[in-house]
């Protein structure tokens, strides 16, 4: 596999220096916490060190479509502080001049004439200056309540930017994205066909504006609170959830790959351009690149979790006799119908990437690149082999793996956070294993 990923980036290779700790502590989850996602790792080590969690909500929406706060039954019951201020981002549901909103123009198409749909001149960008300035209003209001948290002298505090997707809220949108992850044969849908339709056009407005202008604007609306706070003697750090490609253990080193197509691959690129932006002007920021995990939220892109499996071969090849490796290895194996087949799964998973036609998606500075109907084939075949080499396809070895991934990617990302070195960084399968190594 051809891998400029060391040329090109910045890859975290150790943690050499902790976050110190400080009773006046603040993790600030700027956007809505779920379970089994990156961000909770996050928030179980900033409770180990003391760290008090103030949660945020992206509100919900009524009968009559109008965004509000959450009631008190569903507020979240485990967090120190709850800022009960809307924060949803996005325009799909702003009205444009001519008083319909992207979606209600979505309302009446199917798979036959999706792709006759035209914007007129204009309308998008509109919807989308109205969305931002939607949301902008509400950070002000959260910073007003967050302000009331914030201790007068000496805080650490680190906002957490958990804001990502932005798929556009209409019915035709999931069948044709499902088309394009998970289609083979004729139900295949070339993913470069989407992206270029105006309905691909919305979805890259949207996951760029979800995904990266509201980092942006957190740390531009919190410049006052930030300066307050530091020059009372605190600190102040800001992290972002980003995914441009992982390395991960393929033949006898350390290669670069990513998931193709990964369409919301431009956002996370203008995410990174957010926070190195700010990262040069001074203020403590940065996007941390993760490694693929399942999630609910992920489901959709069948076969993002292949290269999952081989995080395994970080532990066998760094740590071959730590007890912990042992484990993992008893663990995953235990789920599958035969224990040879873990030998399989990772020569299915070298093949893989040693295929050419899969080289050609897998180019470092082509990213993010478009599908091939043949290379997301096998992609989604080599996944449904695997799972069907469990006893229960319920329980997969990935699901242990990910729950690795995102402890030790919380672990990092607390700790690197407090003075990262770059604006854009990468967390590795290596630097996962001897973190969850080093905490066993």
């Amino acid at each position: 596999m051809q891998n400029s990923f060391l040329k090109s980036s910045h890859p975290l290779r150790e943690i050499t220096t902790k976050r110190p700790k400080n009773n006046l502590g603040h993790l600030v989850v700027f956007g809505e916490l779920f379970n089994r996602g990156y961000a909770n790792g996050l928030v179980e080590e900033a409770q180990k060190n003391g760290y008090k969690i103030i949660k945020s909500t992206v509100g919900r929406r009524d009968g009559n479509q109008n965004l509000r706060a959450l009631e008190d039954s569903e507020k979240p019951v485990d967090a120190d502080y709850f800022i009960n201020v809307p924060l949803e981002a996005g325009f799909d549901m702003e009205k444009g001049p001519d008083g319909l909103s992207p979606i209600d123009d979505l309302k009446e198409l199917g798979l036959k004439n999706w792709s006759e749909l035209r914007w007129p001149d204009g309308k998008l960008e509109y919807c989308q200056q109205q969305g931002r300035h939607r949301f902008r209003k509400q950070v002000q209001n959260y910073i007003h309540e967050l302000e009331k948290i914030i201790p007068p002298q000496g805080a650490q505090v680190l906002f957490a930017h958990l804001m990502a997707g932005g798929v556009p809220r209409a019915k035709i949108v999931m069948p044709l994205m499902n088309r394009v992850f998970k289609g083979v044969g004729e139900r295949h849908m070339p993913s470069e066909t989407f992206w270029n339709s105006s309905i691909g056009r919305l979805c890259e407005l949207s996951f760029t504006e979800v995904t990266s202008q509201t980092f942006d604007i957190l740390i531009e609306e919190t410049a006052a609170l930030r300066e307050k706070i530091e020059k009372s003697g605190g600190h102040v750090s800001y992290v972002a959830y980003g995914y441009h490609g992982t390395e991960i253990w393929t033949g006898e080193g350390l290669n670069w790959q990513s998931y193709s197509p990964y369409l919301q691959g431009w956002a996370k690129i203008a995410l990174e351009n957010v926070s190195q932006k700010w990262h040069q002007k001074g203020v403590l920021a940065s996007t941390y690149n993760c490694p693929e995990i399942l999630t609910n939220s992920s489901s959709i892109f069948q076969g993002v979790e292949v290269p999952l499996y081989t995080l395994l071969k970080a532990f066998l090849k760094n740590f071959p006799d730590h007890g912990r490796t042992h484990q993992l290895v008893a663990e995953t194996t235990a789920l599958l119908k035969k224990p040879h087949y873990l030998e399989d799964i990772f020569n299915w998973v070298q093949e893989y990437y040693q295929d050419p036609e899969v080289m050609m998606t897998l180019q470092y500075e082509q990213w993010p690149s478009h599908s091939r109907k043949n290379q997301l084939e096998k992609l989604i075949s080599i996944s449904d082999r695997i799972v069907d080499c469990h006893q229960d396809d319920k329980k997969l070895m990935v699901s242990i793996l990910s729950e690795i991934v995102f402890r030790s990617c919380g672990w990092v990302m607390f700790h690197d956070s407090f003075k990262p070195r770059h604006g854009a960084q990468w967390i590795g399968h290596d630097l996962i294993a001897s973190a969850e190594v080093g905490r066993s």
